[in-house]
């Protein structure tokens, strides 16, 4: 958990950095990406006080324009861009979560979040989902800006399955507690997601990295079930052959 923190950390940092909201004019394309995938709201009381909401939905178009640019601004090599895309992708831990980017900028009373866990849940195919994980910072009272990402699960607990396979739109929502200038109401964010393709991101030599390490999580796995299967095996076994053991000896009385 806390490595997992601290990959949160870093890659808000990251983000922060990138100073998205102030992009050169030369990441046109850049900019139509993030406009595509951020939302933002701002609500204001009667005596002036507003909190300004933002949030960004790490679709695979966002996030490969986000290598992208960062490869161009920086004059990356291949393998530069290459190295920088496995180790944010493993930071955001695509392959298993969906990591959301959320911003607060409170210029009214103090918001109090923590548990954050609870403030917030995504809604899919009508379902809604607590995060996973998120910013730790987020469950400190605050004033003024914070920032950080978020995660909520990819796949079913249970069942294993892909949650947003068939799913055309998914919804972020807030309940009316994390500030008094909400006045009861809830905060909500829908994205269209039904071409948002993440196996896209999964190409090339850092993508190959990541099957790498996702199959070798997976494989032991397994083998820790397989384990625990064949320990289950032969307890049964065990009680099998102790009853049949009773059975033939009250068969000779």
């Amino acid at each position: 958990m806390k490595k997992l923190a601290t990959l949160l950390i870093i890659t808000a940092t990251l983000l922060a950095a990138l100073d998205l909201s102030a992009l050169p004019s030369c990441a046109d394309t850049f900019d139509q990406v993030l406009q595509r995938w951020t939302k933002s709201r701002k609500f204001v009381d009667e005596d002036g006080a507003n909190l300004e909401v933002k949030v960004t939905y790490y679709s695979s178009e966002f996030i490969e324009a986000l290598v992208q640019k960062e490869a161009k601004d920086n004059l990356w090599t291949q393998q530069e861009a290459d190295d920088y895309k496995y180790k944010f992708l493993s930071g955001l831990k695509l392959d298993e979560l969906i990591p959301i980017q959320i911003e607060f900028i409170n210029n009214g009373p103090t918001m109090f979040l923590g548990p954050f866990d609870i403030m917030v849940k995504l809604r899919i195919a009508g379902k809604t989902y607590k995060p996973t994980d998120y910013d730790r910072r987020f469950n400190f009272k605050f004033q003024g800006k914070k920032e950080g990402l978020i995660f909520f699960p990819r796949f079913d607990e249970k069942t294993g399955k892909d949650l947003l396979k068939g799913v055309k739109n998914v919804s972020l929502e807030f309940v009316s507690a994390i500030s008094p200038i909400l006045e009861g109401k809830t905060i909500s964010f829908i994205w269209d997601i039904d071409r948002d393709d993440p196996q896209a991101l999964y190409r090339g030599k850092a993508a190959d990295k990541l099957e790498t390490e996702r199959l070798l999580k997976r494989l032991e796995k397994l083998r820790k079930d397989k384990a625990e299967e064949e320990a289950k095996l032969a307890s049964i076994n065990g009680e099998i052959s102790t009853i049949q053991a009773r059975l033939d000896e009250l068969a000779k009385q």
